[in-house]
């Protein structure tokens, strides 16, 4: 008797299983990480399993709605924060911002030279990593015109650094004796993400929470400036900016935050309300990065290199390393 040959179909049995799990496991996950009892780093990591395991049937709507969930988590955010304490840390806090992005984008490129990193790839992990993250390598993407590798693989890099901060930063932060004012500092001026960056804080308590969003949301405005920046030099090199790629995304959702702080500092009848709705917000700051995890993907992880990633990672230590031994010497305080 001949061997029974193996179902032409199997692989397309697997595939719509898969799909059918994650249509089921994506909608609940995400309810699920509205719960008080889940933190920012389970849910992460959540999306993450999930992604890995059957994958995101909603990639295309998620990662849509990231963008703007974090952008009203934000917003949110302020509306449990005293809008005099968030100027003086924001002033406090300018000064430490615009030495770490210049410090950082000179090591960024120096160890791009050294390891051999395509340009663009270096050039977007540097101001990734200087300034917020994937926001900041999205917004300079029109204007410097990469390879779509490039920014694959920087926004691949940056994903993962993000992803190992929310669970590391916390526990040094512990383990070197930072209080909470310190730790929301050290997080703001060496985490990439303004997502990671908050959800840290949260695990860290309401007061890093305070000074890591208000830090943070500042060093995110240097996004325009920098953008510019690019501009002008490339056409000092002769390239043209990009035309027709989209017009860089504008981070509105810092004035929001700093309107919304207003109206609660000077209408003081409002704040049991503000605090319900920074509450509501830090959930929503979860189910984000939830959602974050789920555009996690095998190919994103191939897709950064050795070198990327050594580059990535050396940058990433060597400017959470400077912050932090500034903070524990009181350079910064």
């Amino acid at each position: 008797m001949s061997a029974t040959p193996a179902r032409p179909d199997a692989p397309r049995s697997l595939r719509d299983h898969a799909l059918t799990l994650g249509r089921l496991l994506v909608p609940l996950g995400a309810l699920v990480s509205l719960w008080p009892g889940v933190s920012t780093a389970v849910a992460l990591v959540a999306g993450i399993l999930v992604a890995l395991s059957v994958g995101n049937p909603y990639a295309a709507l998620t990662r849509r709605a990231t963008h703007v969930l974090l952008s009203l988590s934000v917003v949110g955010l302020g509306a449990g924060m005293d809008l005099r304490v968030v100027a003086a840390e924001g002033a406090r806090g300018a000064l430490y911002t615009v030495v770490g992005i210049a410090t950082c984008l000179v090591l960024g490129m120096l160890l791009t030279r050294w390891l051999r990193v395509s340009r663009g790839a270096g050039l977007l992990i540097s101001i990734g990593t200087a300034i917020c993250g994937g926001s900041a390598i999205a917004a300079v993407v029109p204007v410097l015109r990469p390879r779509e590798e490039d920014v694959s693989i920087a926004l691949g890099t940056v994903f993962l650094l993000n992803a190992v901060a929310l669970f590391v930063f916390p526990v040094v932060g512990q383990a070197v004796g930072l209080d909470a004012r310190q730790f929301g500092l050290w997080s703001a001026l060496a985490i990439h993400d303004t997502s990671s960056v908050v959800g840290a804080a949260m695990r860290y308590g309401p007061q890093a929470l305070e000074v890591a969003t208000t830090v943070k949301l500042a060093r995110a405005l240097w996004i325009v400036p920098l953008t510019l920046a690019v501009g002008f030099w490339l056409r000092r090199m002769g390239r043209a900016p990009a035309q027709g790629q989209g017009p860089a995304r504008r981070p509105w959702f810092i004035l929001g935050f700093i309107c919304v702080a207003a109206v609660v500092t000077w209408v003081p009848m409002l704040r049991p309300a503000g605090l319900v709705v920074t509450h509501v917000s830090q959930r929503v700051l979860v189910l984000t990065l939830f959602l974050i995890g789920t555009g996690f993907s095998r190919q994103a992880l191939r897709s950064v290199g050795i070198k990327p990633l050594a580059q990535g990672v050396a940058l990433w230590l060597c400017m959470a390393g400077l912050s932090l031994g500034a903070l524990v010497l009181h350079v910064i305080t």
